[in-house]
């Protein structure tokens, strides 16, 4: 099992901030760093310091780490072009020395849309544009050297692209897809992605969706797809310090423990351990309060070497 440090940039921080968690996160020999896709906070609270864009930001940490895999957890088709996404990822995967990959969705917060002047299609335009993007994206950053992309869709048309710059990986960076639907996310996965990732979910919803993922594999004649999950977590010591983590992560800590990764390090490792029997090979450990760099410590010397 691998572990994935995953934060939520929009609900507070700063450059620095995530620049520090990240590097905490090398240091302490988590496989990744990932940050979410957002341009507004969630829910109530103090809306600053402002949104960070994605991108930007892994751009930036490409340089100032080394091993880390770093990714989006999930960029929204909304956003942008495929064909600039294209060319962001794959730069961002250069200057990283391959350590990129893109989660990708269809983006559901239409009040951040609203707020900077982004469209926000139906749900069904959106899931349109998705499968075109993902059509566009393995399309360009597969095209043999000195040949020419092109793609006619409803929603989006190339022609002729060059298909440059290539990514550092090969064939491509790795693609990762979630979310709980359960038709057209699991035909989207089985057909483009590397990865299918339910996040903050039941063990019991869990298992479900894997079952779902597994037979549309199945159907398209894959052997596998990576399984993975996120959840929320707050580890402590004992239940004083276990409430304050997840009262920072704005939860009650009853409900955390039930729907989440809370409790002891024992307890923690029980429950990583139940969605590795359910077939999850990763999972993003979602910290909300980036400050808290020892409870990364914690995890990392009790958690960690356990799964």
């Amino acid at each position: 099992m691998k572990l994935r440090i995953f934060t939520e940039p929009q609900q507070g921080a700063t450059y620095d901030e995530l620049l520090a968690v990240a590097q905490a996160a090398e240091r302490l020999g988590f496989d990744a760093f990932f940050r979410s896709d957002h341009y507004m906070r969630i829910g109530p609270g103090d809306p600053g310091p402002g949104p960070t864009d994605a991108w930007v930001t892994l751009a930036a940490l490409a340089r100032e780490t080394s091993t880390i895999r770093l990714g989006t957890l999930v960029t929204p088709v909304t956003f942008r072009l495929p064909g600039a996404l294209a060319i962001s990822v794959a730069q961002v995967d250069q200057m990283s020395g391959g350590r990129v990959e893109l989660g990708l969705g269809t983006g559901w917060f239409d009040a951040e849309h609203t707020a900077y002047g982004i469209p926000f299609p139906p749900v069904g335009e959106r899931f349109g544009r998705f499968e075109e993007q993902l059509e566009i994206l393995t399309g360009l950053w597969t095209t043999p050297p000195g040949e020419t992309f092109s793609f006619e869709g409803a929603h989006y048309r190339l022609a002729d692209s060059p298909a440059l710059p290539r990514p550092a990986q090969s064939p491509r960076p790795p693609i990762i897809i979630g979310g709980f639907g359960a038709k057209r996310t699991p035909r989207l996965a089985a057909r483009f992605a590397d990865e299918y990732n339910l996040p903050f979910h039941t063990l019991d919803d869990t298992g479900l969706a894997y079952g779902r993922i597994r037979q549309a594999c199945e159907t398209e004649g894959r052997s596998q797809i990576v399984l993975s999950a996120a959840q929320t977590v707050a580890v402590g010591a004992d239940d004083a310090e276990i409430a304050r983590r997840a009262e920072a992560a704005g939860q009650d800590l009853a409900a955390l423990r039930a729907s989440g990764l809370a409790g002891t390090p024992a307890e923690v490792v029980d429950k990583i351990g139940r969605f590795a029997e359910l077939g999850a090979e990763r999972i993003y450990l979602q910290v909300m309060d980036l400050s808290d760099l020892d409870h990364l410590e914690l995890i990392a010397a009790e958690v960690l070497p356990h799964v």
